[in-house]
C-alpha cells in the first residue's frame, strides 16, 4: 500500500520461521543475483484480471528516455491505448519505476496461449491504429525487453 506497509511486511518475513525454513531456504541456493525495483502503477491505469483461469503473461520493459511521462507519458498512453483497443491482448497493468534505473515502464499483458500472443501480435503489426501509435512513441525509446511468464500451479496467477 505504501513504504511503511512494504517495511512492516518485510520485516513480517525476516521474522517468520515457517517462510525462512520452506521457501527462502530452499531458494537462495538457486538465487545468482536479484535486482530489486520499486514501481508504481501509472494514475491512468486500474489493475487488470485475466478474463480466464490459465494463459501466459507477457512483461515488457521499456526503457525510456529522460525527462520521465512529462515528456513522453502522452505518446506512451497512446500506445498502450492503440494495443488495448484492438482487443489482441488483454492489459493487466502499467508501471513506472520510482526506485532502480528510472524512467522504465513495465507493462504486463494476458493472453491465452503463446499461440494466441504471437498471432495477436502479429495482427498488431499490420493494424494502422497501433503502427501509428507506435510510431509516435518509439521516438522516446532507448531499449525494450519482453518477457513469456508461465505461472506455476502454486502462482495465485495461474
Amino acid at each position: 500500500d505504501n513504504f511503511a506497509h512494504r517495511t512492516a511486511v518485510r520485516h513480517a518475513l525476516a521474522n517468520d520461521k515457517d517462510w525462512q525454513g520452506k521457501l527462502l531456504s530452499a531458494a537462495l541456493p538457486l538465487i545468482e543475483k536479484q535486482h530489486n525495483e520499486v514501481a508504481y502503477l501509472v494514475p491512468w491505469c486500474q489493475l487488470g484480471k485475466p478474463p480466464k483461469e490459465g494463459g501466459v503473461y507477457e512483461w515488457v520493459t521499456f526503457q525510456m528516455k529522460p525527462g520521465g511521462p512529462a515528456l513522453w507519458g502522452e505518446a506512451f498512453r497512446a500506445a498502450v491505448n492503440a494495443h488495448i483497443n484492438t482487443g489482441y491482448t488483454k492489459l493487466i497493468g502499467v508501471f513506472h519505476t520510482e526506485y532502480g534505473l528510472l524512467n522504465t515502464v513495465h507493462v504486463i499483458w494476458w493472453n491465452e496461449s503463446p499461440d494466441h500472443r504471437a498471432a495477436g501480435r502479429h495482427s498488431a503489426h499490420e493494424d494502422a491504429r497501433v503502427v501509428a501509435a507506435v510510431r509516435d512513441s518509439v521516438r522516446f525509446l532507448e531499449s525494450q525487453q519482453n518477457v513469456l511468464l508461465v505461472p506455476l500451479q502454486c502462482s495465485p496467477l495461474k
